[in-house]
């Protein structure tokens, strides 16, 4: 979809309001007015849904494709093979079953639950020192952008933990992973240039996973890209080229939604002096404030790159097969039809049901990471920031409207707390 009407003498549809980088630091009004009709169409074809029960029901219809060769857009445009750039296949979130479900199972086997619980909740006790370490990095300054000092490098050090990447690779991930990101924000050019640029870093990235896959077959260790090398379960070992792009996958996965989860988390604890306070004395709350955090103002906004098999009756309305789709999220999470007072930060909202990394089959394969990384991190920014207060409310906002966040997050204080776990150990050995 475009970002600004192409339609001379014509006042911008709510949609493109939304996608509009100027509406970017607070869209929640016109969800609200998005919501009043529950599915529109826009003028290039596209059908979106904006209120809850709609697009739960959607994403779990076997009837919508997630496959970008299903895509109107893609008609047409597909290249010969010499035209092609040797890039990463799709990733199992961009095929439809059975395919898509027997490469998550195999992805998802070693990563966590409900295989392996103990490889993400095991990363707890070291993610709580790498977040002290980012922490004790801002001591001596009384500014900092927590965007850049903090919520980035943080999901990158995990995630090139996960893979088993050297710390000296860990700059390019951040590179690669921003270049792919780009590459979802549909106010940038059309969905066929989008693919090409999507491929062209795929190719950079899939060429980098190459190697590294081949010193871990050689060398294997506890990471996740020798555990998929080395699986002995139904349909393993995993095909070579979809460990590459699963890989990849885990890359941006677990990395965007992470920085926005826990800058949005921050900004949003700023803004709310007696949450933030709670959270200080209350260790436990942080699991609640974490999901209403997904529910208030997720990482994730909307869905695109979605098509129908079939016509599909929704909401009183025919969406013909072969449609494009958009799932507008968090119009979803803030439905009073389904959320009341639905506006409001309350981290002991129960029945928290958001749509924060989706819902069904293709729930966000590293929202499990993203949690305890968030769960970590934003306890440690409550005790250790002493007064901490924004510079600037609203920051400045990404333009992506999709993955939806502050490109900085200024904010001062008085001064740096030590780590309580560092606390400890100096009283008990004096060092």
């Amino acid at each position: 979809m475009a970002q600004a009407s192409n339609r001379a003498g014509t006042q911008p549809s709510i949609v493109e309001q939304i996608l509009d980088p100027a509406n970017r630091a607070d869209p929640y009004p016109l969800y609200a007015e998005l919501r009043r009709t529950p599915v529109t169409r826009e003028p290039d074809g596209t059908y979106v849904v904006s209120t809850y029960n709609e697009i739960v029901a959607l994403l779990h219809d076997p009837r919508v494709s997630s496959d970008p060769r299903n895509h109107p857009e893609m008609a047409g445009a597909a290249t010969t093979p010499a035209e092609e750039p040797a890039g990463l296949p799709e990733s199992f979130i961009q095929r439809d079953p059975p395919e898509h479900d027997q490469l998550r199972e195999l992805a998802m086997r070693p990563f966590g639950p409900p295989h392996t619980p103990e490889r993400i909740e095991g990363l707890r006790p070291w993610l709580t020192e790498v977040t002290d370490d980012l922490i004790d990095d801002l001591a001596g300054r009384q500014r900092v952008d927590l965007v850049d000092d903090f919520a980035y490098p943080l999901p990158v050090t995990a995630i090139c933990r996960l893979l088993g990447v050297p710390r000296e690779d860990q700059p390019r991930f951040h590179v690669w992973a921003d270049a792919l990101i780009e590459t979802l924000d549909v106010t940038t050019g059309g969905f066929t240039q989008r693919q090409q640029r999507r491929q062209q870093v795929a190719a950079e990235l899939g060429g980098y996973l190459s190697g590294l896959t081949d010193a871990h077959a050689r060398r294997p260790g506890d990471d996740l890209i020798s555990e998929l090398l080395t699986d002995t379960g139904p349909h393993a070992p995993m095909d070579r080229e979809d460990l590459l792009s699963t890989a990849a996958l885990l890359l941006v996965a677990g990395h965007e939604t992470t920085v926005n989860l826990i800058t949005n988390g921050m900004l949003t604890l700023l803004r709310h002096p007696d949450v933030l306070d709670r959270l200080r004395h209350e260790p436990d709350l942080v699991v609640p404030l974490v999901e209403e955090l997904l529910r208030y103002e997720p990482p994730v906004h909307m869905l695109t790159r979605r098509s129908t098999l079939a016509d599909i009756d929704i909401a009183g309305t025919t969406i013909p097969a072969g449609s494009p789709l958009m799932l507008m999220l968090a119009a979803g999470s803030r439905d009073p039809d389904r959320f009341p007072d639905p506006d409001r930060f309350d981290p002991d909202r129960t029945d928290n049901r958001h749509l924060g990394f989706g819902s069904g089959i293709h729930y966000c394969f590293g929202a499990p990471l993203a949690r305890v990384e968030t769960q970590v991190a934003l306890p440690a920014l409550a005790r250790r920031l002493a007064h901490p207060r924004l510079v600037a409310d609203p920051p400045p906002y990404r333009p992506n409207p999709q993955l939806r966040g502050p490109r900085h997050l200024v904010v001062e204080f008085d001064a740096i707390a030590q780590a309580a776990a560092r606390a400890d150990r100096v009283m008990a050995h004096g060092r």
